[in-house]
Parts: structure tokens; C-alpha cells; sequence
């Protein structure tokens, strides 16, 4: 363990603040243009060794310029943004292959010019952009109170160098996709993040960290790595699971039975849904070929129709939203003795809910995020096959039981089921059996954290186990939790003023410790 521990400190290194301070990190075009004139004007009478460091100057200038380009200030409802995209190495230990990675700064209206302390916010994912704000609200509105807010597409998504199944088909041969891909985990992000710090905070300050979900993972490797760059951490729904080799098999066998629970509490709620799911389940399995055609030519299977899970069993609303697309999944008998059908609004929204096919990262690294030194081997599918006499869709509606649906796992059958995964699934079998993983977290600096850190804990997490996130919790020295049932996993998309402020007053004293 000591040994994984001195190879993950070593492995994750970070540009130092005297590194980036040989660099000027803030520019302006008339600051440019003022080393240019003076090149100009001078260059007869001084000597050429003074002309060369000048034109050196001037270079260095461009080249930092070109690492990091400032758009003009625009306006939403309430709040200022401004785009920043940075030139980061794609291997950060090889600086010589560059990617754009985009932040998109935000304060309350008015505020451009004010001295603010800066917020850091890494999304939940993997494979997902930042928020796009339209109007001032919920947390984004509370937190641009007292700071300026930087929402990070993390490497790989939104506008940062965004992988698609389009854009890796840029990539033909699965193991370069492999070697590529390797690049994209939450090891990079902190990396990019510090980066960024280091050119976007004035004096290079520290900043505080806001982290949902997976970006709360990232945020453990941040303190993990990279404490130096941290002034306090936040994280909601975002513990990760700590131990070493890969925690896949843990992380599912502890949400199955939370997926299971979720289940059983969703049919007491809408217990007409059991006849309703039943007859998909028969009519689909019942289709040539077992399922029936999706819009984008991927098919709806029985295993891909328990996929709506994902998103409706975890999060605030869920429940409702599934009930709703349920009551939709048959065509109208137009004419008397036409064929039953499902309907073209339910298959598409079907693939809607799911957005595998538009964010690729989600679905062929998702399990990767748990491995350090070891392969996950496909865990979820591994895991749920130690379940199958509950999680049986055909065999469920054979004997009459509800036909539980899943969570958020992602099995392989959907890289055939899905079209736009297909070309990527020679590289996510590859990525399930890749063992080389370097370490994600240290255990012995979070033993001895000295950052700040609060965080909400959401006991009926289906995403983040609540037992999982406790053992975490009990491993960051310092750590304040505020453990509550008022949320599902989107507490902070569904009550986000609430929950930051609560986090807030727990690091600064105005919440009571018990």
C-alpha cells in the first residue's frame, strides 16, 4: 500500500505556481501590443542579443496568450459569463499533444470588476458537461453571492475537445481509442484543473471546490493530489468508494439492493405501471429479433427497457417523469383491427432518457472510475447476474412479480443495442480488461487532510451508496456531513440554493456540529 501510495503521489503531478509564475498569467491585448511597439522603435540601437530576448519575450507572450484565450463578457437574466478555453497537454507528463479544455466564468450582474474569491464546479458524470445557466437561480445563484464561479467542462465533454462517437471514429483502431481514452479520468481533471488555477486566479490563489456526484469524486482526487490548490471542498452525493484494486463489485452489489428498494417503493406508488410494463415486456419479447426498432436504429429489448431506471428511479421527480412516459407507450387504434404498437413518442423518448449515444464517456468509461491497478471485467453485468432470479425481466412477468428495473450500471449489451456505440465496442471491452489503472486517491493525505471539507450525504442515494459514502467520510480528516433524506442524488439540481447554503454554514461555523 505505502509503495501504490509514493507511485500515485509521484504519478500526479501538478504545474507549480513558480512554474506558471515564469509565465505572465493574465494578458491584455494593449499589454501585448505595448512589447510589440517597443521591439519596434528600439530594435536599431540596442544590441541584437537584447533584440533576441525581446522577440523571446514577445513569443512567450504569444504562447501564453494562445494556452489561454478570454472571450468578452455576455449576459443571462441576472448573471455575467465570460468563455475561457485553455491549451492542456493531453498527457500532462508529455506536454507535446495539446486539447482545449472550456470553463465558463460566472458572477452576479454587475460584479465583473469585483474582487471575488473563485468556485471551482466539477459536474457529475462521467462524459457530462458543466450546466449552461440561462437566468440567475438555484445554487448557481446563491454561490455568485459571494464568489465567482467557474463551471469546467471536464476533458472530453461539452467544448472541451468533446468525444463523440463521431470524433473518436477519428481513432480506428480500438487499442489507439484505449490509449486516448486513458486520458480521460478524474486523475487529468484535477491536473486541468490546477492548470487552469494557476493561470485564471489571480495571485494563483487557492479556490473552493463544489463537486456533485462523480465531480465529488474528482474532488476527493483533488485532495488527494493537489491540496495546495484547495481553500474548501463541497461535495453532494459525491463520496467515492476508497480500498484498493477496482471497487466495482462492491459499489454494485451495494446499490443493487438500493435499485431493488427503489423499485418496490416506485410500484406502491403507481401499481397500475406492473400491468403496464408487463405487456412491453411480453410485446417486445414477442418482436422478431426480440425487441423492436429504436428511431436512431438501436433496439428496445426487455434488459434496455429496465434501463429506464437510470434516470427514474434516483432523482427528485423520477418517479413521476417514468409514470408519465409509461402512459404513452402505445399508438391509438385508429382502425378497427390494426396491430398493437409502441409508440414513436415512447422510443424516443426512450432514447432521450438514456443519452448514451450523445455522451459516449458516460457509457464506455463508467467503470473505470473505480479501478486503480486493477480491470473492472464488466462488473455491473457480473453483479447483476448474482440477482438475476429478481432482475429477470421475462421471468418476472412470466410469474407475475413486477419487472424490477436498474440503476446506474451500464452492461455490455447496450454497445449492440445502442447504434452509436457500436463502433466503440471492441475499445470498451478492451477498457473493461485494462488493469494498469493508475491510483485515483490517497488514503494516508486524506487521513491527514487539513482542507476544509463538508459534505451532503443523501441516505436513499441510488447512485452513491449512503454505507459506501459513510466509510468514505470516516477517512477525510475533518470532514462535516450533513446527512439528509430531504434529497435524492440531484439534491443540488433540485433544492440547490438550500443545499449550498447548508454546506456553507457548515464550514464556516453558523450550523451546529450536532
Amino acid at each position: 500500500m505505502a509503495a501504490a501510495v509514493l507511485r500515485c503521489a509521484t504519478a500526479i503531478a501538478v504545474p507549480s505556481a513558480a512554474a506558471a509564475a515564469a509565465v505572465p498569467l493574465h494578458h491584455s491585448p494593449a499589454f501585448l501590443g505595448t512589447v510589440r511597439l517597443r521591439v519596434r522603435v528600439l530594435s536599431r540601437r540596442i544590441p541584437s542579443q537584447r533584440r533576441a530576448a525581446a522577440a523571446a519575450m514577445s513569443s512567450s507572450s504569444a504562447a501564453a496568450s494562445k494556452a489561454h484565450e478570454a472571450g468578452p463578457w455576455s449576459a443571462v437574466p441576472g448573471l455575467s459569463l465570460r468563455d475561457h478555453r485553455f491549451a492542456v497537454p493531453l498527457d500532462h507528463s508529455n506536454p507535446s499533444h495539446t486539447i482545449t479544455v472550456f470553463a465558463r466564468e460566472v458572477v452576479a450582474a454587475g460584479k465583473e470588476d469585483t474582487a471575488l474569491p473563485y468556485l471551482l464546479y466539477l459536474q457529475g458524470g462521467p462524459g457530462f458537461e458543466s450546466p449552461r445557466p440561462t437566468e440567475a437561480g438555484g445554487w448557481i445563484k446563491k454561490a455568485c453571492e459571494e464568489y465567482r464561479v467557474v463551471l469546467l467542462d471536464q476533458r472530453g465533454t461539452g467544448l472541451s475537445t468533446p468525444l463523440t462517437t463521431s470524433s473518436l471514429s477519428q481513432i480506428t483502431s480500438a487499442a489507439e481509442q484505449v490509449e486516448y481514452l486513458k486520458h480521460f479520468r478524474a486523475d487529468n481533471i484535477v491536473k486541468d484543473a490546477e492548470y487552469i488555477r494557476l493561470r485564471l486566479v489571480p495571485d494563483a490563489k487557492p479556490w473552493t471546490v463544489l463537486g456533485q456526484s462523480y465531480g465529488g469524486f474528482c474532488a476527493v482526487t483533488y485532495l488527494s493530489f493537489a491540496p495546495e490548490g484547495l481553500k474548501s471542498v463541497l461535495l453532494t452525493g459525491g463520496l467515492p468508494p476508497l480500498g484498493d484494486a477496482c471497487t466495482a463489485d462492491t459499489v454494485y452489489r451495494a446499490c443493487f439492493k438500493q435499485v431493488q428498494q427503489q423499485n418496490e417503493k416506485y410500484y406502491k406508488r403507481y401499481p397500475q405501471d406492473i400491468k403496464v410494463i408487463h405487456e412491453i415486456v411480453r410485446y417486445l419479447s414477442e418482436s422478431e429479433g426480440g425487441g423492436v426498432l429504436l428511431p436512431s436504429g438501436g433496439r428496445l429489448t426487455p434488459k434496455m427497457l429496465q434501463c429506464l431506471g437510470l434516470s427514474g428511479l434516483g432523482s427528485g421527480g423520477g418517479f413521476e417523469r417514468l409514470h408519465y412516459l409509461l402512459e404513452r407507450v402505445w399508438d391509438p387504434i385508429l382502425v378497427p383491427g390494426a396491430k398493437k404498437s409502441i409508440s414513436y413518442y415512447f422510443l424516443k423518448e426512450f432514447e432521450t432518457w438514456l443519452g448514451f449515444d450523445k455522451n459516449p464517456l458516460y457509457a464506455i468509461m463508467h467503470e473505470s472510475i473505480y479501478c486503480q491497478g486493477s480491470s473492472s471485467k464488466w462488473s455491473a453485468e457480473k453483479i447483476r447476474n448474482e440477482y438475476e432470479s429478481l432482475f429477470d425481466p421475462i421471468k418476472a412477468t412470466e410469474e407475475g412479480r413486477p419487472v424490477y428495473l436498474t440503476g446506474e450500471m451500464v452492461f455490455p449489451f447496450i454497445l449492440d443495442e445502442i447504434r452509436a456505440l457500436r463502433p466503440l465496442k471492441e475499445a470498451a471491452h478492451l477498457l473493461a480488461e485494462k488493469e494498469d489503472w493508475p491510483p485515483l486517491y490517497d488514503i494516508s493525505v486524506l487521513n491527514n487532510n487539513k482542507v476544509p471539507v463538508a459534505a451532503a450525504v443523501y441516505y436513499e442515494d441510488m447512485y452513491v451508496n449512503f454505507n459506501i459514502a459513510k466509510e468514505t467520510a470516516s477517512q477525510i480528516a475533518g470532514i462535516r456531513l450533513w446527512v439528509t433524506n430531504e434529497y435524492m442524488h440531484s439534491g443540488i439540481r433540485d433544492g440547490g440554493s438550500h443545499v449550498f447554503e447548508h454546506l456553507m454554514g457548515l464550514l464556516s461555523g453558523k450550523k451546529p456540529l450536532f
